[in-house]
């Protein structure tokens, strides 16, 4: 790529990703589109990898260019052709889809592009095949289960069903005043046709109109026929009737893609339809802009507090101004907040792909349902939920369905559901995973934790269906009979359990033998702002998101009662487990006389659960800090904050701190 597009390749990365995205999507719902649908769609496939193949030729990617090119051709051929899309036709773009966006990593990583000239023959036998009316070719549409793109490779010399190519040769019209200009405007409209070979001058001379005796040759690999490239010539201005023939033999090497021009403006990418009045930030700027707000709110607070010190008389009018600072500072964290938020639909759109290839893998057919995908979350919780998403969804399809034979002779329909719910509730999302598959066998999940020694014979027999479920999440333990390259080896709902934890959100299973089972994520709008419950407990102050807590207690007049040592809180028909949280933080007991003065009822992973502290200090809506080495490897703790009177308060995250 040349220098002067350098300047262009995070818009090409940023857009290429974007019509690879939306091409896999598409190319998936095709498949079950009725018949009178498949025109529009083939159609809207093709403007993307047409509009992939003119961004690419602008800034130079030739192989990227030369892959898209074959996959719009064939593409092409099924715009014409009646009746339903083949399987393997389908199968065969998913993997040039695969192979181009390992190429646009290269791009973005500012390595060599691999080659896929093996892939690239395979679309162009394919492409051969369909225009005849014939089925396709065997192994055409084959590939690994992980296709990747094949190393570069010397150009074959007639790929089976290639485009044909053509000799052109060009001349610029007498008293032309800008050759170089109309020489370079027919250089961009061919390789935007087809891929160009053999260019006489080089691209370089030709842009700085050093163009001898006023003529350009070149050779066009394209699926125009010759009337139509030589409409396509008539079309430029300033242009000498042209010389147009077909050619075979060996291929030439292939030209360089047209830089643009010094001080052209970043181009319009063929088929970007970027929405007026908007611009493409980096997430890293947002990010630091967000830590800006609120280091702001956090030095709000500390004025106020100082601001208690000054004299009654000029107290107001101080006041009147950090109240008005305050909010001001506060609606620019909160627009940067918005900013931040997407919707879960980016990490939920690639579902139906992973699906689709699970399902083929295993012999099985799966119906995913998404809704609720547009409810928005934090950018920094998205990234934490992709993968659980994903490992979630192959355990459904892997461990949850039955074969469709399976589940014929239990009265079910032969193709498995799933289904995705994301819903808002309150200051949460809840994101709920479900299958209409075998259910979870808690008994085999007890005599797996026994058989690891996780769990005593004793304990796993009185342990609940409930927490029994949540055994899957130990790590290592594993009821698969056989280890696949998709799922069995344990290790899967333990990293989304944590994963899903690390954000402050829980996670919990529920099953139902012969119905199914359902995976609910609780999840936190946002990690930066968190509305923190402040209690005291010894000499230190901690924080605990009004989130996790159900309940404020007052302790001195409750019924507790006392069973084996452990203090139990009656509430309606279960008891809930009491615990000081001095003890769980190892910290001195409280000396206040008759013990703990509040009673926090929290959720935890195994229900409820209430924490003994000595006072309530109030609420207050602060500003959450990551916590560095080596305090984020301490349990329990999910992060710090910052007091207006400038001390430093430790956020506490329940389940974890109990599951430690």
């Amino acid at each position: 790529m040349s220098q002067d597009m350098s300047r262009y390749l995070g818009l090409f990365v940023s857009e290429a990703t974007e019509h690879l995205e939306q091409l896999g999507q598409a190319l998936v719902a095709l498949e079950k589109l009725p018949t009178s649908q498949l025109p529009e769609a083939v159609d809207g496939l093709f403007r993307h990898a047409h509009s992939l193949k003119g961004m690419a030729a602008s800034m130079g990617f030739e192989p990227i260019t030369q892959l898209a090119h074959r996959a719009e051709d064939l593409l092409d051929v099924l715009r014409s052709r009646p009746g339903p899309v083949e399987r393997g036709a389908v199968d065969l773009l998913l993997q040039a889809a695969d192979a181009l966006s390992a190429q646009v990593r290269h791009a973005q990583a500012g390595e060599p592009l691999p080659r896929a000239e093996a892939l690239a023959s395979r679309l162009g036998e394919a492409k051969g095949a369909l225009a005849r009316g014939m089925p396709l070719p065997a192994g055409v549409a084959a590939a690994p289960a992980a296709p990747s793109p094949e190393p570069s490779a010397p150009a074959p010399s007639a790929a089976p069903g290639a485009p044909p190519r053509f000799a052109v040769r060009v001349a610029l019209a007498q008293g032309c005043r800008v050759p170089g200009v109309r020489a370079f405007v027919l250089y961009r409209k061919l390789s935007q046709a087809g891929n160009v070979f053999a260019l006489s001058p080089p691209l370089d001379d030709l842009k700085a109109g050093r163009i001898p005796g006023n003529t350009v040759s070149l050779e066009l690999e394209t699926s125009l026929t010759e009337a139509q490239l030589s409409g396509l010539l008539l079309s430029i201005p300033d242009l000498e009737p042209a010389s147009v023939r077909r050619v075979d033999g060996p291929r030439p090497p292939a030209a360089p893609r047209p830089p643009a021009e010094p001080g052209e403006p970043a181009p319009r990418l063929v088929g970007a339809q970027e929405p007026a009045r908007t611009v493409r930030v980096r997430t890293e700027l947002l990010d630091d802009l967000l830590d800006l707000a609120g280091e702001l709110l956090i030095a709000t607070a500390q004025v106020r507090e100082l601001g208690r010190g000054v004299p009654e008389e000029h107290r107001a009018p101080l006041e009147e101004g950090v109240d008005g600072l305050h909010a001001l500072v506060k609606g620019l964290h909160d627009r940067v907040m918005g900013a931040r938020m997407t919707p879960i639909q980016v990490i939920t759109d690639r579902l139906p792909r992973v699906a689709r290839d699970v399902a083929r893998r295993k012999g099985m057919e799966v119906e995913l349902q998404l809704s609720g995908t547009d409810t928005e979350l934090d950018r920094v919780i998205l990234d934490k939920l992709a993968d659980p998403l994903l490992h979630l969804l192959r355990n459904c399809i892997d461990h949850g369905l039955e074969s469709p034979a399976a589940r014929e002779a239990a009265g079910k329909p032969a193709a498995g559901r799933v289904r995705l719910e994301v819903r808002r509730e309150r200051d949460r999302v809840v994101v709920e995973m479900s299958d209409d598959g075998r259910g979870m066998d808690a008994a085999r999940l007890r005599a797996a934790a026994v058989e690891r020694g996780l769990l005593t014979a004793a304990q796993a027999e009185a342990l609940p269906d409930r927490d029994a479920w949540m055994l899957a999440c130990a790590p290592g333990l594993s009821t698969a009979a056989a280890v696949s390259d998709i799922s069995g080896r344990g290790v899967g709902m333990d990293a989304v359990k944590r994963s899903v934890e690390s954000v402050g959100g829980t996670l919990e299973i529920a099953s139902e033998p012969g119905r199914g089972t359902r995976f609910t994520l609780r999840l936190p709008l946002t990690v930066a702002v968190v509305n923190l419950l402040l209690a005291e407990v010894g000499d230190e102050v901690v924080g605990l998101p009004l989130s996790q807590v159900r309940e404020a207690l007052d302790a001195s007049h409750l019924p507790i009662a006392e069973q084996r040592g452990q203090r139990y809180l009656p509430r309606g028909e279960t008891l809930v487990p009491l615990y000081p949280l001095a003890g769980l933080l190892g910290l001195p007991a409280s000396s206040r006389p008759g013990g703990s003065g509040a009673l926090l009822l929290a959720d935890a992973a195994a229900g409820g659960v209430g924490l003994e502290v000595d006072r309530l200090l109030g609420h207050q809506e602060v500003v959450l800090k990551a916590l560095s080495r080596p305090l984020d490897a301490v349990a329990g703790l999910s992060g710090v904050t910052i007091l207006g009177s400038g001390r430093p308060v430790f956020i506490l995250d329940v389940p974890r701190l109990l599951a430690a």
